[in-house]
């Protein structure tokens, strides 16, 4: 999938009125993916991304060393998109699951298993919830 495409489906699917909207959007969410996940696992979804995109995931990578994989749960996650993205937290919160799924059909489906197993029940639900689904946020 290439930039532009992502872009607009995640601005067609949550709604959004503008492409920056978008982006902003996708910004925070993996941003804020990228501060829990190993950085190997970083890497490897960052790589299966457009480039622009995967650099949301890699800006929080520390090289050289065990990644962040900071430990916290689906409330900090939200916390963290929200103060990234600016948006309401229930907006926040649909916009966040509407990048994974986005992102989910734009990688393969191994690494979105090994992103899933990395996570707690609680934050699995953001991965798998999609567009569609409800997280109970």
């Amino acid at each position: 999938m290439r930039h532009d495409e992502l872009i607009g489906q995640v601005q067609n699917r949550a709604r959004l009125g503008s492409r920056g909207d978008a982006e902003r959007a996708v910004r925070a969410t993996l941003e804020t993916l990228g501060e829990r996940i190993p950085e190997g696992l970083c890497e490897s979804l960052a790589g299966q991304l457009p480039h622009e995109i995967g650099e949301h995931l890699r800006r929080t990578e520390v090289y050289g060393g065990q990644g962040t994989g900071e430990r916290f749960d689906l409330e900090e996650f939200l916390n963290r998109v929200v103060q990234r993205s600016g948006s309401p937290r229930p907006q926040a919160a649909f916009q966040a699951r509407v990048v994974m799924e986005v992102v989910g059909e734009a990688t393969s489906p191994t690494v979105m298993t090994k992103l899933g197993e990395s996570l707690p029940e609680d934050l699995r639900t953001l991965v798998a919830s999609g567009s569609r689904g409800d997280m109970g946020v």
